[in-house]
């Protein structure tokens, strides 16, 4: 039998905890569990409300990878759903991470978290968070997105909205900004405004259309994730890479600094000191008060 664990109060089967998920480094099922647990203050503020997505990938990064936003078979029934509209006005249950018994339950299924930009307790399809994902075409890297976001960043900043990043954990970079309440639809349009504005005046850089041809050594800037419908890496999320890398919140003076991708990549390993050097880059996020209206369309 798998071992029995008890997490403030619920009991947890975990299990194949020596099972290596990351050969690149050796990273067991039981070091993500244990990246994710001393982590929680810090990630579970950023799932709270949030019906979740999941990229499962219970083998590791080059086993098989699957996307599912239904609670599995055998989910608890301590753990919180909430129903969600679907596609042709059909709804469906997905799981909120409410607490730490439900994040550890989660992660035994070895996942990415991925979030909408809205929360139930606010109203589907509302959003409170802005969202740029920078998606960057070989040979471009990292360092050519950071260039990109400290374009976005001005230009948002001219619109009164205060601007976050992180890394996607991939190979990107994710910019946020914290809204009042604005109906997904808008918060779409006005991103994809701001992407077309920003292919214009970095023509040889920026790209706002996704066709594939078009991307080699430019940076797709990815609006559509505002959408009601669709989800983003949610931050301090492990990443399904060689590496146990991590969607790592990040300071504008690292993503002025960045002259190499590995100035950006960050592994479980590293995220504990910087919580302690920075606290959650991301917490005025969460503030209700820090959210701002978009200019008029």
């Amino acid at each position: 039998m798998p071992p029995i664990t008890e997490v403030e109060g619920r009991r947890l089967a975990l299990r194949n905890l020596d099972k290596v998920i990351h050969p690149a480094t050796g990273t067991t099922k039981g070091e993500l569990l244990h990246y994710l647990a001393a982590t929680a203050d810090a990630l579970l503020p950023h799932l709270y409300g949030r019906p979740l997505a999941f990229l499962r990938y219970p083998d590791g990064p080059d086993g098989e990878k699957f996307f599912t936003k239904n609670p599995p078979p055998g989910t608890p029934g301590w753990v919180k759903t909430a129903e969600v509209r679907r596609h042709e006005g059909r709804t469906a249950r997905q799981v909120l991470v409410a607490d730490l018994p439900t994040l550890m339950w989660v992660a035994n299924l070895v996942v990415e978290f991925h979030v909408p930009m809205w929360r139930v307790d606010r109203g589907h399809g509302l959003a409170d968070r802005l969202v740029f994902d920078l998606d960057p075409g070989a040979p471009a890297t990292i360092v050519q997105c950071c260039e990109v976001a400290g374009w976005l960043r001005r230009r948002l900043e001219r619109d009164g909205l205060r601007v976050y990043a992180k890394t996607s954990g991939s190979k990107g970079l994710h910019l946020l900004a914290p809204l009042r309440p604005t109906e997904s639809a808008r918060a779409t349009a006005y991103a994809k405004r701001l992407a077309v504005e920003a292919e214009r005046a970095m023509p040889e850089l920026a790209l706002h259309r996704m066709k594939r041809a078009l991307r080699p050594g430019k940076v797709f800037v990815d609006f559509s994730q505002n959408a009601a419908a669709k989800t983003t890496a949610a931050p301090y999320t492990p990443r399904a890479q060689p590496m146990p890398t991590v969607s790592t919140p990040v300071t504008w003076e690292e993503i002025a600094d960045c002259d190499s991708p590995e100035r950006l990549s960050f592994r479980i390993e590293d995220i504990p000191a910087r919580l302690d050097r920075y606290g959650d880059l991301l917490g005025p996020l969460l503030d209700p008060a820090a959210g701002h209206e978009l200019p008029p369309d």
